[in-house]
């Protein structure tokens, strides 16, 4: 529809009027009455035939709000008046017509009548006029005002219509009288001088553009010249569906432009943001997010290939950046949805992050954000949860996934204002997917939906007949909300072809620095003291201050710190930390459960004293009474009576005492029984739970309610509410208003509120909207560990089968989560761990668990030292690395050659010498394991040679591997390494540089990355000038850096895409490559011009001996460049320029060089341009090179009958 400033005679306000004016033109609009619209020069009722012709109104679609109106200022008689209906008005011959209104003669009059009817014409003129046009005498004309249009619009079921709560211009749905219901007119403002470009409505739901009718002026309703005038060039629309229109545009605003929001819709707003407020606070364990939470950097990351063939896992795809690349690419949380360099905003984001990253803990940090009004750029914020997809029932629709379903939805009075104006500003939505463990779980969701599916989806989207998988589909696949911005957390396993098609932004959570940490411990412990005390001992225990990295585990190791006493030793493993977090919650939760149990002896014996005093005062009155004359009698017996009573009740006070003693340690004993077949119960479901890669509890087995009870009071469970209520429909709202908001309350707050006196347990199990997860998958992995190791019902086999190292298809399992790769790991780590302290987790004879342990340690040993260690790939050594240090560290109770130790120097001696961890992502925590058995190995003589390129490796953790002093050499990323080089020399620590700067190589290079090459000029900027900063002259780099002396290959793998982007920085730092023998630019696309800036740099490459200039577009202008080059080259044996566009000309200047290049062994030309003329040439020219060996030259231009004729005269020229 056209798009026009709208003039000042009509509210802005209007919107679709009904059938009936009257209802409708109160005080608050227009006018006070229809008699006062008809009396108005604009409208004009005069006698016409029929409106058959005439454009029927409908509901209207979104238009353009940035065009505003002025407000309409006409002011008339506002009191309501008795009156006819307008069809009596205007027909009845009686009533006295009203006196026109002055016009200007000549001026035309709407299309809907095509004679023009002017002011000063009498009745009878006004008659033979309609007369004249087919109007009986009877029927009246309407006259309108030339600044109002009308605009048909078919009546089709094709065409979906959707209504919104305010339209900008305004619209006005307008019956004539004396017309049938349908069709009606809608009457819109002229076009004003100054006008926005022409925008078409669509569906907010489909995408779908509005049909053209809905877009041009209909025939008759406006002339030739204004349609033209208010036309627009560009009349592509911009669909919801694609973002991109045909018509070259402007960028997109950093953020939506605001609409005109409802007050309705601007009150639910607020309460949004206010319940957000309050239910974004909690991050359990009595932590606030206002108070405790650590702001964390995220990571911008990229793939290594396109979208479209991407096929294998996405941790796998991710591009590995160093530490330093990795610091520059650091974001605020202010900038998650802004667009890099002014392009548009992300509207397609992913946040990754393994499990305890805090992806849950970000999330509701932004929500709290938008509700403080730190996101301006969104109107609203859902938050839809993985865990819903539980509910299977067709019972949802989108009105009700978003105002009801969503995470911290609150009541909502007027649902349908609401999602009018989710519908109408989509741009200004923000939908956040949590709780999807996998990233299988959204690839599923993004199969193609049923045709029939998405056209019901489209065509209503308010029908309550949809399931919550087909909505999150729909939504994931912008099927529904085409324009919204979507924020999906996920962990970075598994594959993601369809997500990464679709993305235009990932994001990873970066973890704790050490300075997070410290500002973790200080929030966490209020006291000073104990906060000092806190910090230092982490410090001192250096395994567990690396794993305060993840801030899960950053959280149980504050828990340990905060619990244990100041003179006992922290666990220094993984097993051993979350052995020490279960222990303290199960005696808290003992403690209590006594504690309670005795607060409730107590108050049942103070009831009973007191029953029996009341009873003992009743007797006496009633005693007293009878017996008045014998009081003092009386009163002595009394007295002796209660000397006897206290002498009875002190006895029977010892003997209950003594009684006491033993009934505690009965009772003691019947609870740790208890508590170790809880605790066998609890193992065995979080072995189901990994198995399945899921922490929410299998439904298919039967939870107790004793279990559960135990399981929430130890916080090892928690609950997860499946909003199931419904919201208040528009119709609903007076009479159903009260008994939602009690729904609600119980809903959301029904613990606080109408379930006091109930546990969460019994609410979980009152209603079937609840589900059970386990809270934390670190304890979770244990537990199944647990049952790994300690359960009869594991055989030997099942759990040699869980042990990583598998060969065959055991080894070649799809990727799972981090819990299935930490169970085995702690179920090891239990085998060799204390034995006193795993008394506590069975219930076996002491005898029956020394043989079971006994039995599973030898398995594990077995299966450890039988490893051929050379066979392994990167992740599985620095696995093993893991399995030996969790062996070795627990609290043990063997001597310096136990089983543990043993399986230590085991692997020390047998790692191979160059131990590699090249694209394998490294934590913190992965570095003391493997600094663990490096410096074990220098005990026993071995030296090693590592490769930590592409493994994203701290600089701290760098210096603390590298370091070492049985490293004879190291590779990494050069900026890091430079990096390290800068920190040690600022630190004056010379003997150390000196010894990271000789140790260090890069040879051979292969540039995968655009980063790699940006290094390595930096590197050899270094190595020509000497020094690594401009204020300060090293000695240690006097004669250079060592890694660019012994460089002698380097690969450009960057392809064609990313190939021209670092060629100006290639021929910058190749002169500085004086020992290159190997320089390799296959498909780099270098073209003429970067063959003749490499002509200019191989000047200095007198070593060079291969040289790979294949798919490169060289044509003769640069081979003819390049030959007078490469006869300057002495040691040049191998080259080739296959598949490039070097034709006869090109094929001249190398035949007339080569008798020159005297150690040229090869040369490969096939797949160019050459004809049967240069290849003559070439077959000449290969006469006098004595030295030559093969000679490549065959295409499709070349006759094979000359070519067969020039491999006669000499063989060493070769088809392929």
């Amino acid at each position: 529809m056209q798009h026009v400033d709208q003039d000042p005679f009509i509210s802005p306000d209007l919107g679709v009027l009904p059938d009936d004016l009257s209802e409708y033109l109160n005080e608050d609009y227009v006018f006070a009455d229809p008699d006062a619209l008809f009396d108005s020069p604009l409208l004009n009722c005069e006698e016409i035939s029929t409106c058959s012709d005439l454009p029927m109104a409908t509901e209207l679609l979104f238009l353009d709000s940035q065009q505003q109106g002025q407000k309409n200022k006409i002011t008339n008689n506002r009191r309501k008046r008795t009156r006819a209906p307008q069809s009596q008005r205007c027909t009845d011959e009686n009533t006295p017509s009203r006196p026109k209104r002055q016009r200007a003669a000549g001026r035309s009059k709407t299309k809907v009548v095509e004679p023009t009817v002017t002011q000063g014409t009498d009745t009878g003129s006004e008659r033979s006029l309609a007369e004249s046009v087919g109007l009986s005498p009877t029927q009246q004309i309407l006259h309108i005002h030339p600044s109002i249009q009308f605009i048909t619009i078919p009546d089709s079921p094709a065409y979906q219509v959707v209504q919104t709560l305010r339209l900008s211009p305004p619209v006005i749905g307008l019956p004539l009288p004396n017309t049938p219901a349908t069709p009606r007119f809608i009457l819109v403002p002229a076009a004003s001088p100054h006008f926005q470009r022409q925008m078409p409505p669509f569906s907010p739901m489909g995408g779908a553009v509005a049909p053209v009718q809905m877009s041009s002026s209909p025939p008759g309703s406006l002339s030739d010249t204004a349609s033209k005038a208010m036309s627009h060039p560009c009349a592509s629309p911009l669909s919801p569906s694609n973002e991109m229109s045909t018509c070259k545009e402007s960028p997109l605003p950093p953020s939506p432009t605001v609409l005109d929001i409802p007050p309705v819709v601007k009150d639910y707003i607020q309460h949004a943001k206010a319940h957000m407020t309050q239910t974004c606070q909690d991050m359990g364990s009595d932590l606030s997010l206002t108070s405790h939470y650590v702001n964390v950097q995220l990571s911008q990351r990229e793939i290594l290939r396109s979208g479209k063939n991407t096929n294998k896992d996405l941790d796998k795809e991710l591009v590995i950046m160093g530490d330093t690349d990795r610091q520059k690419s650091l974001l605020g949380q202010s900038h998650i949805f802004e667009g890099s360099n002014g392009d548009k905003p992300r509207r397609y984001i992913m946040l990754l992050g393994n499990a305890g990253m805090g992806k849950t803990t970000l999330i509701r940090k932004l929500c709290l954000d938008w509700s403080r009004d730190c996101i301006p750029q969104f109107d609203f914020v859902f938050s839809l949860d993985g865990k819903a997809l539980s509910l299977t029932e067709p019972t949802n629709s989108l009105q009700t996934l978003l105002l009801n379903l969503s995470s911290f939805a609150p009541t909502c009075m007027d649902p349908d204002a609401v999602y009018a104006q989710i519908l109408a500003a989509t741009k200004r939505v923000l939908i956040i997917f949590d709780g999807f463990g996998e990233l299988r779980d959204y690839e599923i969701l993004l199969q193609t939906l049923e045709k029939d599916l998405i056209s019901s989806l489209q065509k209503d989207s308010k029908a309550q007949t949809y399931t919550v998988r087909q909505l999150y589909s729909a939504i994931l696949q912008r099927v529904l909300l085409p324009g919204c911005t979507l924020l999906l957390s996920t962990r970075p396993r598994g594959t993601a072809s369809q997500l990464l098609r679709r993305t235009d932004s990932l994001l990873e959570v970066c973890g704790f620095t050490p300075t997070d940490i410290e500002i973790y411990l200080s929030q966490y412990f209020t006291d000073p003291g104990l906060r000092a005390s806190a910090l230092d001992r982490l410090k001192n225990c250096s395994y567990l201050h690396l794993l305060c990295w993840n801030p899960g585990l950053c959280r149980l190791v504050c828990l340990v710190l905060e619990q244990c006493n100041g003179l006992e030793v922290l666990p220094r493993t993984l097993t051993g930390l979350c052995h020490q977090v279960l222990r303290l919650k199960m005696e808290k939760d003992r403690r209590s459960t006594h504690s309670q149990a005795e607060a409730q002896s107590e108050i049942s014996v103070q009831s009973e004293e007191k029953t029996q005093t009341q009873i003992s005062s009743r007797s006496q009155v009633t005693r007293g009474n009878k017996n008045t004359p014998t009081k003092s009698r009386a009163q002595v017996r009394t007295r002796s009576r209660s000397q006897r009573a206290r002498g009875s009740k002190k006895q029977e006070k010892e003997e209950d005492d003594i009684d006491g003693e033993e009934m505690q340690s009965v009772v003691g004993e019947v609870d740790r029984t208890e508590e170790r077949e809880l605790l066998s119960q609890l193992s065995s479901l979080a072995w189901d739970g990994v198995k399945a890669n899921s922490s929410i509890l299998p439904t298919g087995r039967t939870v107790s309610a004793k279990l559960k009870a135990f399981g929430h009071r130890t916080g090892l469970f928690f609950s997860y509410h499946l909003r199931t209520r419904q919201v208040v429909s528009s119709g609903e709202r007076e009479g159903g208003g009260r008994e939602d908001r009690e729904e609600m309350g119980a809903g959301e707050d029904g613990e606080k509120g109408g379930n006091k006196g109930k546990t969460d347990t019994e609410n979980a199990d009152a209603s079937d909207d609840h589900i059970l997860l386990w809270a934390n998958p670190f304890l979770q992995s244990y537990l199944a560990g647990l049952h790994l190791a300690l359960s009869r019902t594991v055989t030997d086999r099942a759990f040699i089968q869980t042990l990583p190292f598998q060969s065959g298809q055991k080894g070649r399992r799809r990727p799972q989560r981090e819990e299935l790769e930490l169970t085995p790991r702690f179920a090891v780590g239990l085998l060799f761990h204390n034995r006193t302290e795993l008394q506590r987790l069975h219930s076996y004879t002491e005898t029956a668990f020394r043989d079971m342990v006994a039995a599973k340690q030898a398995l594990v040993r077995k299966h450890l030292e039988g490893l051929s260690h050379g066979d392994l790939n990167p992740a599985q050594v620095l696995e093993a690395c893991h399995y030996v240090y969790e062996v070795s560290s627990t609290h043990g109770d063997g001597g310096r050659n136990s089983g543990s130790t043993q399986l230590v120097d085991h692997l020390a001696a047998n790692l191979p010498e160059v131990l590699t961890f090249h694209g394998v992502p490294l934590k913190p925590s992965d570095m003391f394991p493997v600094q663990n058995i490096l410096e074990r190995g220098g005990t026993k003589g071995r030296r090693f040679c590592l490769d930590l390129e592409d493994s994203g490796i701290q600089i701290s953790g760098l210096r603390s591997l590298a370091g070492l002093n049985n490293i004879n050499t190291y590779r990494a990323c050069i900026a890091d390494v430079i990096t390290l080089w800068e920190q040690l020399e600022q630190s004056g620590e010379e003997g150390l540089l000196q010894g990271m700067v000789s140790k260090f190589k890069i040879h051979p290079l292969k540039a995968t990355q655009v980063c790699h090459i940006e290094h390595l000029a930096k590197l050899v900027n270094i190595h020509t000038c000497k020094k690594l900063s401009d204020s300060q002259s090293d000695s240690i780099l006097a004669e250079g850096v060592p890694a660019v002396k012994e460089l002698h290959r380097l690969e450009l793998a960057l392809g064609p895409g990313k190939g021209p982007l670092v060629l100006s920085k290639l021929w910058e730092l190749l002169p500085g490559l004086h020992n290159l023998q190997h320089l390799d630019l296959e498909n780099s696309k270098i073209g003429d011009k970067g063959a003749e800036k490499l002509a200019d740099a191989l000047v200095s490459l007198g070593s060079l001996e291969i040289l790979n200039l294949s798919q490169n577009c060289i044509g003769d202008q640069g081979v003819t460049k390049l030959a007078t080059t490469l006869r300057a080259l002495p040691k040049l044996h191998c080259l080739s320029l296959y598949s490039n566009v070097i034709s006869d000309e090109g094929a001249e200047s190398l035949a007339d060089v080569l008798p020159h290049m005297a150690s040229l062994t090869n040369l490969d030309v096939k797949y160019n341009k050459l004809t049967d003329v240069g290849a003559q040439s070439l077959g000449a020219s290969l006469k006098n090179c004595k030295k030559m060996k093969t000679l490549r030259m065959w295409n499709q231009c070349i006759p094979y009958g000359v070519f067969e004729r020039l491999q006669q005269h000499d063989n060493r020229i070769l088809l392929q």
